[in-house]
C-alpha cells in the first residue's frame, strides 16, 4: 500500500489516504519520495480550475527521491539511484515526436497528477522514460522544483536557440521567474526583471538580473520600446500584452509559460510591423530535463525553497495560496 495525502473534492483538505497500486508495470519504476515540491499547478488541479481533476486527488509532480523498485524491462535504473519526476509520468514512446526526442509533445502523454496519483506520498510510480537521474552535486531538497518550474523556463531557451548575446526580459519574479533569472544570467544573456515590488527588485538583482523595470510604470514600458529579443512571461494573469510586445526588437518573441486562463488579446499590427511573434511551451522532454540538471549543477543554480514536513501539507498549501513563499515550497517526507 502507498500512503499519501488526498483531497476528495475541489478545494478540499488533504487527508491521509492509502491505495494499492497493484503490480509494478514492466516499464515502470517505483520511487521512494524524499522531497516533493508544491507548484501552482498542484493548486489549480486541487481546485479543479482546469476541469480535469479526478478525486480522490493526490497532488505532487516535483519529486526527488530514490528508486525503490524497477519493472522487469527497465535497465536504465537500479534500486537506490537518486532520481526526479516532473509533470509527465509516461509517453507512448512510439509516435514521431517521441522518436525524435520530443516526448513532452507526445499526444498520448500521461500527466503525473492527471488521472493518477502524484508525489504527496511515501512512494510514486512512473514510466522509467519519464524519470531522470539526479547529478551527484545536486541537492535532493532543491531538486524537485527544477522538474517543473525549472524546466518550464529552461525549455524555451533550448527550443528557440536563445543566444548568449540576447537581451531578455522576465515578467514575474516568483517561483518560475527567480529560476529564469538564474538560468538566463548563466546562459550569458543580459537580463531585465519586470517587477512592481520594491522588495523583489533587490532580490532580482541578486538572483541574476542586470536591470529591473517597474512593470506598473507605463512610461517605463514605453521607454523600453524595441529593447528585447525575448520576453519570458511567467505570470498567470492577463497583462497589457501590447505594451510588452512594444518593448520587443524586430523579430522579438513574447513567450508565455504562465498558464493565463483568459484569451491573450493583442494587436496584429504590433506583431506584423516588426515581424514579432507570440509563443508558448510546456515542460521539456526527459533529454532536455537532463541537460538542464547538468547546467544547473555546473553553474550552481538552485531554487530558493521553504521546507515543510509532509504531515504539514495543508499548512504548506495555505502558505503557497497566500502568495508568500520565497520562492518555492517543498515537502519533506
Amino acid at each position: 500500500m502507498i500512503k499519501a495525502y488526498a483531497a476528495t473534492e475541489a478545494g478540499g483538505e488533504l487527508k491521509p489516504f492509502e491505495y494499492d497500486p497493484g503490480p509494478l508495470a514492466d516499464h515502470d519504476v517505483e520511487i521512494d519520495v524524499e522531497y516533493c515540491g508544491i507548484c501552482h499547478s498542484d493548486l489549480s488541479m486541487l481546485n479543479n480550475e482546469w476541469g480535469i481533476t479526478q478525486y480522490p486527488f493526490v497532488p505532487g509532480h516535483e519529486v526527488a527521491g530514490k528508486i525503490s523498485a524497477v519493472g522487469k524491462h527497465v535497465s536504465k535504473f537500479n534500486v537506490g539511484d537518486r532520481v526526479g519526476l516532473g509533470w509527465h509520468a509516461g509517453y507512448c514512446n512510439d509516435c514521431q515526436t517521441c522518436t525524435e526526442g520530443d516526448h513532452n509533445l507526445c499526444s498520448s502523454v500521461q500527466g503525473t497528477i492527471i488521472g493518477r496519483h502524484g508525489g504527496f506520498a511515501d512512494k510514486v510510480r512512473a514510466q522509467a522514460t519519464s524519470v531522470v537521474a539526479l547529478p551527484e552535486g545536486l541537492d535532493s531538497e532543491q531538486a524537485g522544483p527544477l522538474f517543473c518550474g525549472g524546466i518550464t523556463v529552461y525549455n524555451p531557451m533550448v527550443q528557440f536557440d536563445v543566444k548568449p548575446t540576447a537581451r531578455v526580459g522576465v515578467v514575474g519574479i516568483g517561483g518560475l521567474g527567480h529560476l529564469a533569472l538564474q538560468f538566463l544570467n548563466a546562459w550569458g544573456c543580459e537580463v531585465t526583471a519586470f517587477t512592481s515590488s520594491e522588495a523583489k527588485r533587490q532580490e532580482a538583482l541578486e538572483l541574476g538580473a542586470h536591470h529591473t523595470l517597474d512593470s506598473r510604470d507605463s512610461e517605463a514600458l514605453k521607454a523600453a520600446a524595441g529593447s528585447f529579443d525575448l520576453i519570458l512571461s511567467t505570470v498567470n494573469v492577463s497583462l497589457d500584452w501590447n505594451g510588452y510586445i512594444n518593448t520587443l526588437k524586430p523579430r522579438g518573441r513574447l513567450h508565455l509559460v504562465g498558464a493565463v486562463l483568459e484569451p491573450v488579446a493583442v494587436s496584429v499590427f504590433a506583431l506584423m510591423g516588426g515581424q514579432r511573434s507570440i509563443s508558448s511551451s510546456p515542460v521539456g522532454s526527459p533529454a532536455v530535463i537532463a541537460q538542464m540538471l547538468d547546467f544547473a549543477e555546473r553553474h550552481d543554480i538552485a531554487p530558493k525553497v521553504e521546507v515543510f514536513d509532509m504531515a504539514d501539507v495543508n499548512k504548506a498549501i495555505e502558505h503557497l495560496e497566500n502568495g508568500s513563499p520565497r520562492y518555492r515550497v517543498v515537502l519533506r517526507k
